[in-house]
């Protein structure tokens, strides 16, 4: 007798479960055991077995479909919640930490291109991402990226606005592409390398379609901004933060051209993005003997960072350690919540993120 839970069928043999038991069946030609045991079967169970089969032919084909629809989707990873919360270590209450993935799927990026207010904070944060993040982001977060991006794109080809910005972060992002490309074998990148070599096509396409942007002049004739007073003139330019939108603005019309060379219109852009020390490293005088202003603060934006200023930006909660854009409403337990937030710039949001 077997013992109590022992498996008696001999592995290796066939056997068929009949009204008596599980049986051994023998070829009798062959003297070994029954290699085929379909005939000892109902034809129903048969028909039934076959029918399996061909579901789970069916359910493989859905599968492989539907990764074919992922890999080319348009829909962004969606939470319901728009907060997030971030912490760099484990507790009894909380495991684990919360990644850039995590965050930038969870945050709604995907609204935030929408509002004027986040625009630049948005676009600036996918240009870091994709100078040193891409490697951290899962393949989901990495897809949401692509998507976001695309949005970016299509509403800079609709509106006709920042588009000198979005060129260079898809020269930025295509660039890093490059070289992480390269180097797939060693897994630097989540996906097959085909998934990949076609995003760099779509942002070929994407950097075509906006050196194929023809701005036409609107058909409104009012009043225009060389109709407005010197004064008020000068006082719009000193709006700009770029010095290259200086210069351009200056190739529109003569009278343009003479105010974006203001002296004092340099000086003031230079004391804005840069400190008095960085000033006094970099001085350059003019052939009059006098501080050339214009020439200082090309050479300054390729030395330093320029400041950074933005309408709308991330908040981070110092009592509760939530993630959120500013407005949001999340669970904070502070009695003051709006004294407990302190607004990130897009590098101290990547910041958060390394351990």
């Amino acid at each position: 007798m077997p013992f109590l839970g022992q498996d008696w069928r001999s592995p290796g043999q066939n056997w068929v479960k009949t009204a008596d038991g599980w049986t051994r069946f023998l070829d009798e030609k062959s003297g070994g055991y029954v290699a085929d045991i379909s005939s000892f079967c109902k034809k129903d169970d048969h028909n039934k077995e076959n029918r399996f089969n061909s579901l789970n032919y069916d359910v493989a084909a859905k599968k492989r479909k539907k990764d074919l629809l992922n890999n080319k989707t348009k829909i962004q990873y969606f939470h319901q919640e728009k907060w997030i919360y971030v912490h760099k270590g484990s507790t009894k209450e909380r495991h684990g930490y919360c990644t850039l993935g995590e965050a930038f799927n969870r945050l709604d990026f995907s609204s935030a291109i929408l509002d004027s207010r986040r625009f630049n904070y948005v676009v600036r944060l996918l240009e870091l991402i994709a100078k040193s993040q891409l490697t951290s982001l899962s393949g989901i977060a990495q897809k949401n990226y692509m998507n976001i991006l695309e949005k970016v794109v299509q509403k800079v080809l609709e509106d006709q606005q920042n588009i000198r910005l979005i060129r260079e972060l898809l020269q930025t992002l295509y660039t890093s592409l490059c070289t992480l490309v390269q180097r797939v074998g060693k897994s630097v990148l989540v996906g097959n390398i085909n998934m990949w070599v076609h995003r760099m096509e779509s942002i070929l396409h994407w950097q075509q379609q906006l050196n194929n942007i023809q701005i036409t002049r609107p058909a409104f004739k009012g009043t225009t901004l060389t109709d407005l007073p010197l004064c008020l003139q000068l006082n719009i330019m000193q709006r700009l933060s770029d010095g290259r939108d200086l210069v351009s603005l200056g190739q529109v019309a003569p009278d343009l051209q003479v105010l974006s060379e203001d002296r004092l219109l340099w000086k003031k852009l230079c004391q804005y993005h840069f400190t008095d020390r960085q000033i006094r490293k970099r001085l350059i005088l003019s052939d009059k003997g006098q501080l050339d202003w214009k020439k200082m603060y090309f050479k300054l934006i390729r030395c330093y960072p320029r400041k950074e200023q933005y309408g709308d930006t991330l908040q981070l909660c110092r009592h509760c350690h939530i993630l959120s854009w500013k407005g949001t409403d999340h669970p904070c337990t502070a009695n003051n919540p709006e004294t407990c937030s302190t607004s990130l710039s897009p590098q101290d949001f990547i910041n958060l993120f390394r351990f």
